[in-house]
């Protein structure tokens, strides 16, 4: 489990068959160790190694097939998440790291201090997201203002902006989400009462 509350921002060291292998500041690599998850662009992802100051893990195809890591190429920034910590608190919102769909960006706009962005989610997810709910995008935990049909509405404020990845997203850009997990088990126990 995570909390989209981003600790480092990472790049792509190199891709290859499958395996990606992510670059970041030593201190993040502090009480990791081979095996361990460690959330990249929100997606749980298990190290197979570890050294001074990169880590590797192997990608399957249905990671490839439902995340924005086939849009990506070696350099390319990600945000990182070490797991949750229980005895450290929550500060974002429960994240399990498992990516629901690819949403793309169709506005950006400066209003006030902030930044507006407009995305297009999954017709698919809709029904998970609230206004001032919670999403996970690219594993940043964030509020939603508005959503109307498909477009989802956020604002993120300048310090989010310079601490993780998502000052790069301009239109038309991919990035991946996670919907709230306790609407998703909502979902479920209602199918099953209904049966």
């Amino acid at each position: 489990m995570f909390t989209g509350i981003i600790q480092a921002i990472g790049k792509i060291k190199s891709i290859e068959l499958g395996s990606f292998c992510f670059q970041a500041k030593k201190s993040f690599f502090d009480e990791v160790k081979i095996g361990d998850s460690i959330a990249v662009n929100g997606v749980c992802l298990t190290t197979i190694k570890i050294d001074n100051d990169y880590f590797k893990v192997d990608l399957s195809e249905e990671t490839l097939r439902c995340t924005n890591f086939s849009h990506l190429g070696v350099d390319s920034l990600v945000n990182l998440e070490k797991t949750l910590k229980l005895n450290k608190g929550i500060d974002g919102h429960l994240v399990s790291g498992h990516v629901d769909g690819i949403i793309k960006v169709v506005g950006r706009c400066i209003e006030g201090k902030s930044t507006r962005f407009k995305m297009i989610t999954p017709k698919n997810l809709i029904k998970y997201i609230t206004k001032k709910g919670s999403v996970c995008i690219n594993g940043v935990s964030l509020t939603v203002n508005n959503i109307n049909d498909c477009v989802l509405d956020i604002n993120i404020i300048p310090y989010t902006l310079k601490t993780t990845t998502l000052g790069e997203l301009e239109i038309n850009s991919k990035a991946n989400l996670e919907v709230d997990i306790i609407a998703r088990h909502i979902e479920q126990l209602l199918f099953f009462e209904k049966k």
